[in-house]
């Protein structure tokens, strides 16, 4: 069985692929996250998961890297990970009443120029939500770290209406249905 590296230093995919039972590693990928000038959010989550891949396998020439990135969009904008209090408490203000379109893309790339892609869409449709349970919310699960300030494994689902999507765990970060069907391009056995 080929080797596997996770590029990625993210608990939630790492806790994801264990999931799988296959051995892997995990890397971190040095890539600038920067959205680029005209980038949709689609295009920035795929060109990210493609380089944080490319950047591991480059590094490791016996392994295939599995890069992943995940992009919120609210009326075409790209939404990132809030970092601080104050801006978990306005994405989610600006996410209020809306749907949210969730965009996680993944490669999975060898050192010899072989990659395979894919892309999965969840769609998420919020609550008219209040100031004070949002509020609540960033204090009680402090979701700094997630793209949309959110955590829908956790307190997050209180937040929605409904979730539209073809795999539940794509929206903690790593779609397992699509990583299976990338990982079998590879080489890999599964199950």
């Amino acid at each position: 069985m080929p080797r596997l590296l996770l590029a990625s230093t993210s608990r939630y995919r790492r806790e994801l692929l264990e999931r799988l039972r296959l051995p892997f590693d995990v890397a971190r990928p040095e890539v600038d996250e920067t959205q680029q000038p005209g980038e949709t959010p689609v295009t920035l989550a795929a060109r990210l998961a493609r380089a944080k891949a490319q950047a591991v396998a480059t590094q490791h020439a016996d392994a295939w890297a599995l890069g992943s990135d995940q992009v919120a969009e609210v009326e075409g904008r790209a939404l990132g990970k809030p970092g601080t209090r104050d801006m978990a408490i306005a994405q989610l203000r600006a996410m209020s009443g809306r749907t949210v379109r969730f965009h996680t893309a993944l490669c999975i790339a060898h050192a010899d120029g072989r990659a395979f892609d894919a892309i999965d869409l969840t769609e998420v449709r919020f609550r008219a939500l209040h100031d004070a349970e949002i509020e609540r919310y960033v204090d009680a699960e402090q979701p700094l770290d997630c793209a949309g300030s959110f955590k829908s494994e956790g307190l997050g689902i209180t937040l929605f209406e409904a979730i539209d999507n073809r795999d539940p765990t794509a929206l903690i970060g790593l779609p397992l249905i699509a990583t299976c069907a990338l990982l079998r391009q590879a080489g890999f056995r599964l199950p």
